[in-house]
């Protein structure tokens, strides 16, 4: 399921760098969780040439991961403003500055690192 996940997460960033085809057939086993064999009668090649086009789009689409690192950017930017929503809820009920300060680092790092 992580692996499903993570394909996700690769195809939302980069997708777009794949031909036609490729985003069809990663589209279909990622989002619409067709069996690489139903994949294969739907495009009218064998399932490991499925299997095969699979891996070569996740290695491409790692391969742009290694070099831009937008995912990673995303999910540290994520967790911080995660952090941050938690602060105000902190904030609200204790009214207390050196909160204000920590969201203020936080949101300073964001903007950073954006």
């Amino acid at each position: 399921m992580e692996d499903k996940i993570e394909q996700a997460y690769l195809y939302d960033f980069y997708g777009e760098l794949l031909n036609e085809h490729q985003k069809r057939i990663y589209e279909d086993f990622v989002f619409h969780d067709l069996s690489l064999s139903e994949i294969a009668d739907e495009e009218g090649i064998s399932r490991q040439g499925v299997h095969d086009l699979i891996k070569r789009c996740t290695r491409t689409l790692e391969g742009f991961e290694e070099k831009l690192h937008l995912i990673e950017k995303f999910r540290k930017a994520k967790e911080m403003v995660e952090q941050i929503y938690s602060l105000t809820e902190s904030f609200r009920q204790n009214h207390d500055e050196t909160v204000m300060k920590e969201i203020e680092r936080i949101s300073g790092q964001i903007l950073e690192e954006l």
